[in-house]
């Protein structure tokens, strides 16, 4: 009987992370410094997933104004700037998307999966899925 119960258990919390939905509000993590970056939203359109900026934690940017970009959102305000686009849920990942990094305005392919209720993890590549980078994102409640 305590087994039934231990996989009964299993398979609901399986089931449970795996039915949670990636739209919300998600904090990033400064690659280099390891200190939060930005609040990102993600939201659905139709089939697709977005991501847009809506908050800068960075104390350089805290007003909006992207200082740390290299390109043509240098000290411009990039509160609202869709970062992440088209993605398409296909079973428990999200993929088929781009993703474009405001500091360089490189865009890249995408997918996502949300690796616990509270943790996505987001990966950037190009051409192929193990030629890139991931980042891992954590849910803003």
């Amino acid at each position: 009987m305590k087994k039934l119960f231990l996989i009964a258990f299993i398979l609901i919390s399986y089931v449970g992370i795996n039915a949670q939905d990636v739209t919300g509000k998600w904090k990033t993590i400064d690659d280099e410094s390891g200190k939060p970056k930005s609040i990102i939203e993600i939201y659905r359109e139709g089939d697709k997933y977005y991501g847009k900026i809506i908050e800068l934690l960075t104390e350089k940017n805290k007003d909006g104004v992207c200082r740390t970009c290299e390109t043509k959102y240098k000290d411009k305000n990039i509160i609202g700037l869709v970062i992440l686009k088209d993605l398409v849920k296909d079973g428990d990942e999200y993929n088929d998307g781009e993703i474009m990094d405001p500091k360089n305005a490189k865009t890249y392919s995408a997918y996502i999966k949300l690796e616990e209720p509270d943790k996505l993890k987001v990966r950037g590549y190009i051409g192929f899925s193990l030629l890139g980078r991931t980042q891992y994102w954590y849910r803003v409640k």
